[in-house]
């Protein structure tokens, strides 16, 4: 119930949603005569959908995020490479009989690299349905697919398809995997996502080593007008702000230990 809450809270509060209730709101104003209202309503719109489409705005928020976790040196024992669903579109993957990546798909390929590497580590994948109506594969049964198809043996993949959230991804992997693994357990998953990943699988008592991947800017963007491509600048803006409002929400009620967590040592 707490995470359709979560996302139903979300859906209504998000850049895109805050403009077209901004011209609701211009719309009642001229209605109901208040000509000057209408107005600055609507220059406070048109100011809020400029920053978060034609400028940099959304690398500016989402830079101190990435920059937060760097990649650290891998141990030589890996028991178990845990990969993050969130990069996968498993409605078109199902209707197409294929595995359709996403933005965030770099968190596969990275696992499937480092599955690669260390052919004794399991690979976890972790990842139900992130929507409030679940339609299509899971991410876990996408990437079941996925991993086959690139050669990996059935028996090395631990899946994890029922979680729609972080923390009921963090939970229900320490649940799958029980006892304390022999090695090292790397967590992947995108670069604006591993702090409060990371607070979430320390919380539910396993020790990662968090590598992030899918980096979305170069970490040291100028604050700059930026007409080359504002749907690019747009999505960026709303996946910084819906992480920042995360870690908000989740450090308040006491669920991670920071708004800003601090990842490997």
């Amino acid at each position: 119930m707490a995470v359709n809450l979560a996302k139903l809270i979300w859906t209504t509060v998000q850049p895109l949603s805050l403009t077209l209730l901004l011209m609701v709101l211009v719309l009642l104003a001229l209605w109901v005569g208040r000509r000057r209202t209408a107005g600055i309503l609507l220059a406070l719109n048109c100011a809020l959908f400029f920053l978060m489409t034609f400028t940099s705005l959304g690398y500016l928020l989402i830079a101190p995020l990435e920059n937060r976790i760097a990649r650290p040196e891998l141990p030589e024992r890996i028991a178990g490479i845990i990969v993050l669903g969130g990069g996968i579109d498993g409605e078109v993957g199902r209707a197409r009989s294929i595995t359709e990546l996403t933005a965030g798909g770099d968190r596969f390929v990275e696992g499937l690299r480092l599955a690669l590497l260390h052919p004794e580590a399991k690979i976890i994948i972790s990842g139900g349905f992130g929507s409030l109506v679940a339609e299509g594969d899971s991410d876990a049964t996408a990437a079941e697919r996925f991993y086959t198809g690139m050669g990996i043996a059935r028996d090395r993949l631990v899946l994890e398809g029922q979680s729609r959230s972080t923390a009921e991804n963090a939970a229900m992997t320490r649940e799958m995997l029980g006892a304390d693994e022999d090695g090292a357990l790397v967590l992947i998953t995108s670069a604006f996502h591993m702090p409060r990943a990371t607070a979430f699988f320390r919380a539910a008592g396993l020790s990662v080593v968090s590598w992030p991947v899918d980096y979305r800017s170069t970490g040291n963007e100028p604050f700059r007008i930026d007409p080359t491509n504002p749907p690019e600048n747009l999505l960026t803006t709303t996946t910084a702000i819906r992480e920042w409002i995360a870690l908000l929400i989740y450090s308040t009620l006491g669920q991670i230990d920071s708004i800003y967590p601090e990842g490997n040592p």
